[in-house]
């Protein structure tokens, strides 16, 4: 006490009651100055210059039991500090947020005054505090009341996790300033009575209507609606006019009634099954995976909202959106983050259970992939999935734990507090406008009914379903508490409801009011891309001065940019094939085929693993200097060009692939690019492949010109490193749904390339592309080959052998090409011709009957592949064949056999089996085999 009153002799900034604050701030300051604000850290400098005897160690307090009373003091000011620290971090672990309330409440050690030595006496003493907008000194009875207000009622906030203490500090004061309260007006209440009224309302109609039909009801969780109208608010008030809402089944029928304004006439139709499909939709979807999309008006303007079609895969749609979300974005200039946001609506059990989310949440922050920030929604029934304890769905106290990887907050409020919801809604779009980061509400609700309004979920959740029964509704709960406090009367609670029922009856628009805001949002237009088929003609032409002109722009550096010796001579020589000096390779040609549509004005997206310098080092669109580290990007400084946007992306396949999906399918103009490292590495992607690529245009009338580049050859890198899985692919095709393209030339992948995004066809391009062909002898072009020449879906014989004199035709496909026309030319094998299958599907069957029709003594047609007999395209292309056949001509096989596996293991048996195979196919199996 004398050494602070020694310190601050004869200033005026001390009061005797702040002493004690004065004592603990100096000798924080003594530990670490920079612990303490800059204006006391430099009033206890400037005292110390004036005394410097004084700014030595401070000598030790004096102990309690030599009578003083000044480490005591410290000490509880020190536990209150602690009491604030832990309700800040752990106060959600006690929050009455949970509205079933099943179980005991939680104690915690750490929130208990006692524990910090903290005693009735102290309750009422004054402590300090850094409780924003309240008075610095608190009786600690107080400070534990807002502290429970704020931390343990209806919201539970986790943020102390952030790294980012400006973070911390703007939830905090949120927090903290208003402990957790809306305080809305009675107008606002009402509002959100109207809005329960709505979620009730619809099921409920549909619940009598259409008895026992699966709608995946929301009761429970009404409160989502209320939520989702004040995101689209709020969201507007910020600035926000497109917003892009990705979710499963649950309450999806509710949000499309009372959020996007669907047509109850519409949906009731499907329902009766009398709906017709969606235009170009063959198959057709259930009523629950639909997506919608309309003009909402608020009282900030219209707000575009989209709600993504999605499979019963759940989160898988949560990439997609995000795709779907950065092409709107890119599509604007200006501050393109906030005018476009996704909102993402979860289950509990899917949040935690499902690895896409992980993969979303990953790319959140990554160059490639952010969109400013999400808002997740996790549709907390508590139940898991079917039937399952929660604890049995996942390994973490919360569902939601996953987010921390992100350091996102999360916010878990009770869906039976309307008022709760609506303040954590607004703080959530808050976060993300002024941040741009994603962050978490988890709505913590539950379920009703079963799985679905068939099921009986009592039979394994008893305890549960019993309190569930007798459990009031949100709506019922919240007008009982607005008829209490006066905002509405019971009779007009009751008309609330009475003009909701009778809005469906008479087929009107329930939710905010809809508008035609034609061109108020840069949407691309898909009408040009309907109809159309593969064959429609495009001009391919390209003037060969003007890609020569293109070839050495592409190739331009920065001055004393200094290249690896490696990267540096495929430059050299990607010169001299602009030159016309020697053939050019796959990467030359590649590389052209982008530049080409970008001085034509074509905006290209290419990401994947590796895409920048290419995994076989071939592509180098990314150059790098080999002394500051600096990137060159040759592609994206041609003069007067569209964007090239390539990105070399994070080690996934599931997520960057559903989040390339849908950016293609909000970017008809633009050719999106995706490249698996090698081939077989899309397997971890199937579930995009298989509901959305292949079927979205057959389930939801989703058109989308995605390109996937799947390196594919078998080199004896064992059974993961060689198949593309061809044969996946083709099973998927039917209805000309997507084009599946084995290129074996520099000129071909160039024209593939072009044909993607001059054609007015707009449908996913598989394309198994090259490992070892990529610097094959062989396998070169010309300059000429590309500007004159187009994609050629079946090439024929390039050998001057006599038509008359062929009697074995083998058909292939890749590289096995190279590998059967060496052997062949080698043999000397006149009376053999070799075909190549560019196009797999849609199979060009008037091309290959033309090249058929050139062999009037043809014997044998040999289908040959590299695969294994079960595997690779023969199962899935040899019908096509048997309409050009006459009977006197046999169909063989060569290949390798049936195998589980895609390829052997060990190198000098993958030899044996490649050169077994090539003789199979020029002289058959049993003249091999003799």
């Amino acid at each position: 006490m004398k050494r602070l009153q020694q310190l601050f002799e004869g200033s005026a900034a001390i009061a005797e009651d702040n002493l004690g604050f004065l004592e603990d701030l100096y000798e924080r300051f003594l530990r670490d100055p920079d612990s303490v604000d800059s204006s006391w850290r430099d009033k206890f400098r400037s005292i110390q210059d004036a005394a410097p005897e004084l700014s030595g160690p401070r000598p030790p307090l004096p102990r309690d039991d030599d009578g003083s009373e000044i480490e005591a003091t410290l000490r509880k000011q020190a536990a209150v500090d602690q009491l604030i620290y832990h309700y800040r971090t752990r106060g959600h672990q006690v929050a009455d947020n949970n509205p079933l309330r099943l179980n005991p409440p939680t104690i915690l050690k750490d929130l208990d005054p006692a524990y910090y030595g903290l005693t009735a006496q102290d309750l009422d003493r004054h402590f300090y505090v850094d409780i924003l907008h309240h008075s610095r000194r608190l009786p600690l009875r107080e400070i534990l009341a807002l502290l429970r207000q704020t931390y343990c009622e209806s919201i539970g906030a986790e943020y102390m996790h952030i790294v980012d203490s400006d973070i911390k500090h703007w939830i905090q004061t949120r927090l903290e300033n208003t402990r957790g309260r809306a305080f809305p007006e009675p107008e606002s209440q009402t509002s959100l009575l109207r809005a329960l009224t709505a979620a009730e309302g619809i099921e409920r109609y549909l619940h009598r209507k259409y008895v026992g039909q699966k709608r995946f009801s929301l009761e429970g969780a009404e409160s989502l609606i209320p939520l989702l109208d004040e995101v689209i608010e709020r969201g507007s008030e910020q600035g926000v006019r497109e917003l892009v809402i990705g979710m499963a089944h649950r309450g999806r029928l509710n949000v499309l009634i009372n959020v996007l304004g669907k047509k109850p006439s519409s949906l009731f139709q499907e329902f009766e099954g009398t709906a017709a499909n969606l235009p170009l939709a063959s198959a057709g979807d259930v009523k629950y995976h639909m997506g919608f999309s309309s003009d909402i008006l608020t009282r900030s303007g219209p707000v575009h909202v989209a709600l993504a079609f999605n499979p019963s895969h759940l989160e898988i749609i949560d990439p997609v959106v995000e795709g779907s979300v950065r092409a709107r974005q890119d599509r604007q200039a200006g501050n393109a983050e906030n005018t476009v946001m996704a909102v993402l609506i979860h289950g509990d059990a899917a949040f935690a259970g499902q690895g896409v989310v992980m993969e979303t949440l990953n790319m959140a922050e990554t160059r490639a992939y952010t969109t400013g920030g999400t808002i997740h929604i996790v549709v907390n029934n508590q139940i898991g999935f079917t039937t399952s304890n929660p604890f049995d769905a996942r390994s973490t106290l919360y569902c939601t734990d996953v987010a921390n990887m992100v350091q996102a907050p999360v916010f878990h409020v009770n869906g039976d507090d309307p008022e709760a919801v609506l303040f954590v809604t607004r703080l959530a779009v808050d976060y993300r406008m002024r941040f741009n980061r994603d962050v978490v509400i988890d709505l913590i609700c539950y379920r009703r009914h079963g799985h679905n309004e068939a099921d009986e979920p009592a039979v394994t959740q008893p305890a549960m379903y019993r309190f569930i029964r007798q459990q009031p509704t949100v709506r019922r709960l919240y007008a009982e508490r607005l008829i209490r406090a006066g905002v509405i009367s019971a009779a007009q609670e009751k008309a609330m409801e009475t003009d909701y029922q009778s809005a469906l009856a008479r087929d009107d628009i329930v939710s905010r009011p809809l508008i035609d805001a034609e061109g108020r949002f840069p949407k691309p237009s898909w009408t040009a891309y309907q109809n159309q088929l593969w064959t429609t003609p495009y001009d391919a032409r390209m003037p060969l001065q003007k890609l020569k002109e293109l070839a050495g722009r592409m190739l331009r550096l920065p001055t004393n940019f200094s290249l690896h010796p490696r990267a540096a001579a495929i430059v050299e020589g990607r010169r001299a094939m602009a030159r016309g000096e020697q053939p050019m390779d796959w990467g030359f040609a590649e590389n052209l085929a982008y530049a080409s549509l970008l001085d034509g004005g074509h905006t290209i997206r290419f990401s994947g693993q590796d895409v920048g310098r290419g995994t076989f080092f071939h592509r180098h669109a990314i150059l790098y200097d080999q002394n500051t580290g600096a990137t060159c990007i040759p592609l994206q400084h041609l003069e007067n060009a569209a964007p090239f946007r390539i990105y070399d992306s994070l080690l996934s396949e599931e997520g960057v692939l559903g989040f390339e999906y849908g950016y293609a399918t909000s970017a008809p103009e633009t050719l999106v690019i995706w490249e698996a490292q090698f081939g077989d590495f899309a397997n971890n992607a199937q579930v995009v492949i298989d509901q959305f690529i292949a079927s979205g245009e057959s389930k939801w009338g989703r058109l989308c010109g995605l390109t996937l580049l799947l390196p594919h050859g078998y080199e004896g890198q064992g059974p993961e490193h060689s198949s593309a899985r061809i044969e996946r692919y083709l099973q998927l095709c039917a209805e000309q749904n997507m084009q599946v393209c084995i290129p074996t030339t520099p000129a071909q992948i160039y024209h593939l390339l072009r044909r993607q995004i001059l054609r007015p066809y707009r449908r996913p391009l598989i394309v198994m592309t090259p490992k070892s062909l990529l610097r094959h002898k062989l396998a070169v072009s010309t300059l000429t080959e590309l500007a004159e020449g187009t994609f050629r879906n079946i090439i024929g014989e390039i050998d001057p052998h006599d038509p008359a004199g062929i009697s074995r035709a083998i058909v292939c496909a890749g590289k096995i090409y190279y590998d059967l026309l060496e052997a062949r030319r080698k043999s000397g094998l006149s009376h053999i011709a070799i075909l190549r299958v560019e196009q797999l599907y849609p199979f060009p069957d008037e091309a290959f009957t033309e090249v058929l029709s050139r062999y009037g003594n043809l014997k044998e047609l040999v289908w040959c592949q590299e695969e294994p007999e079960n595997q690779g395209a023969w199962h899935q292309i040899k019908h096509r064949f048997f309409g050009h056949l006459e009977n006197r001509i046999a169909l063989v096989y060569a290949g390798r056999p049936m195998c589980p596996a895609p390829a052997v293991g060990q190198f000098h048996r993958h030899l044996e089996e490649q050169k077994q195979l090539v003789q199979d196919a020029l002289y058959g199996p049993a003249a091999s085999h003799s």
